[in-house]
């Protein structure tokens, strides 16, 4: 079995950053180095203060103990490429927006290059692990591209290890893993290529929790796991819009389904809608996967879980308005919340820039306050959310504060859009103060105590809240 002595991981994304990181730190003998092309991303993970260039709590202390002594950042993809045992592919997989399965399938370029940059480079034999999500049977096209280009003497294993990380506790879910998954082709090479990887984890994951299995599920399972979780999102959401039609409260029934040994309370908390890089990607991915393979009912099934997603953005931001007397023209809608969840500067799906946009296309004022998303990620993301106005117009409409009490003076409403702890303890007091009346609050995280806010003055709305007595 070849020992893994020195890493490369291509990219220093959301994955590839936290999870090599941890990697160098749990891991001293092997030498772990993240290369990736873009100047200014490699240069905020070497910065002298520690600025990175993604948030997630304790990635900054796991860097600060492995930089420099095991863990390094480079822009020098080739030098990683030809130092290393083993080769994590950790690239963008984006949904495609023009082409063939444009809305749905997977945009595999990075994939590609990378990998022809691999076999192009590497003089020496090496384990190549797809760290990306990919569609099914992605390692086949790269074990393609790798045995027509490779140079003599320089054979290729490759193995699928997708992450189950979830933005806000990653290192966590990195020191303590629900499981590690290693797929891997069931010849010989194979197998040892699956068992060197494993080793690695072992340094500091139980045996019992790295599970070895064939390629091809390897790669299913991660989509899997994410249209199973943002599937009961979609239900529970549903389940809200039954609640507020009713009178019924999607806490106390999320609660009471939840006590159920076989359903389980994870993931049953309703909200504005689910974001973020994976879910909504996935599910397309697995919906195209679908419809390739000519099942169409599976796809519809899929599908709906989206459709469901975008109804409920919709639905809350209708119920706004409506609250509102019907129009929201030239009034003040405060949003607290930009990044899709909590603990994470992460913007990308986030429910929040499908509200400001049709606050937008209702010709209100916008203020938003994140603690974490930086401004320029916030305009990037209004003016990509609108292509057809321009970044001054949205500018005259939409301002970024610096704080809540700031962004909640002379509104009319408050939208709670992502469920940051501080939002909880809030002087409501003195936003109640400060805002014109009738002072509307919009809880789309279920975050707040909404009779506290009641007997304050404010009127409250709570998604999956009925009205009725």
């Amino acid at each position: 079995m070849p020992r893994v002595k020195q890493i490369c991981c291509i990219g220093a994304g959301y994955v590839g950053g936290p999870t090599c990181a941890v990697i160098a730190l749990k891991c001293p003998h092997i030498r772990v180095t993240i290369v990736d092309m873009n100047q200014a991303r490699i240069d905020a993970w070497n910065s002298p203060d520690f600025n990175l260039p993604i948030y997630e709590p304790g990635l900054e202390d796991v860097v600060r103990k492995a930089r420099g002594r095991n863990l390094f950042f480079s822009t020098n993809v080739d030098k990683g490429i030809q130092d290393a045992d083993l080769i994590f592919v950790s690239v963008n997989t984006p949904t495609k927006k023009s082409g063939v399965g444009a809305g749905f399938a997977a945009d595999l370029n990075y994939v590609e290059l990378a990998t022809r940059r691999i076999a192009a480079t590497a003089t020496s034999s090496k384990i190549v692990v797809e760290k990306s999500t990919v569609p099914c049977r992605t390692a086949e096209s790269m074990r393609t591209i790798l045995d027509a280009n490779s140079k003599p003497n320089a054979r290729f294993d490759i193995l699928s290890n997708p992450e189950f990380l979830a933005e806000g506790t990653a290192i966590d879910d990195l020191f303590a893993p629900d499981r590690v998954l290693i797929g891997s082709l069931q010849t010989q090479e194979g197998k040892e290529a699956c068992a060197a990887l494993s080793e690695v984890y072992q340094n500091w994951v139980p045996k019992e929790r790295i599970l070895t299995v064939g390629l091809w599920s390897s790669e299913l399972s991660k989509l899997a796991a994410n249209a199973m979780l943002a599937q009961r999102i979609s239900s529970i959401n549903a389940l809200s819009a039954i609640c507020e039609a009713t009178g019924a409260n999607i806490a106390e029934v999320a609660h009471s389904i939840g006590q159920d040994s076989r359903i389980g309370p994870k993931f049953l908390r309703a909200s504005v809608g689910f974001g973020g890089s994976c879910f909504q990607k996935d599910i397309l991915n697995l919906v195209y996967l679908s419809e390739s393979l000519n099942l169409k009912e599976v796809a519809e099934y899929w599908k709906q879980v989206v459709t469901m997603n975008e109804y409920q953005k919709r639905r809350f931001s209708k119920r706004v308005v409506d609250t509102l007397f019907n129009t929201i023209t030239g009034k003040r809608i405060a949003v607290l919340g930009f990044a899709f969840k909590a603990d994470t500067g992460d913007t990308r799906e986030s429910a929040a820039i499908t509200l400001i946009r049709d606050f937008q296309q209702e010709n209100a004022l916008v203020n938003i306050y994140d603690p974490q998303v930086e401004p320029n990620q916030i305009w990037a993301d209004l003016n990509e959310a609108s292509p057809d106005v321009p970044l001054a117009t949205i500018q005259r409409q939409v301002f970024i504060c610096s704080s809540a009490l700031e962004a909640c003076r002379n509104a009319e409403a408050v939208i709670i859009a992502t469920e940051w702890a501080e939002f909880k303890t809030i002087d409501w007091q003195a936003v109640y103060a400060g805002m014109n009346k009738p002072a509307f609050v919009f809880d789309g995280r279920l975050l707040v105590d909404a009779d506290k806010l009641r007997s304050i003055g404010f009127k409250v709305t709570v998604i999956g809240r009925g009205e009725r007595l």
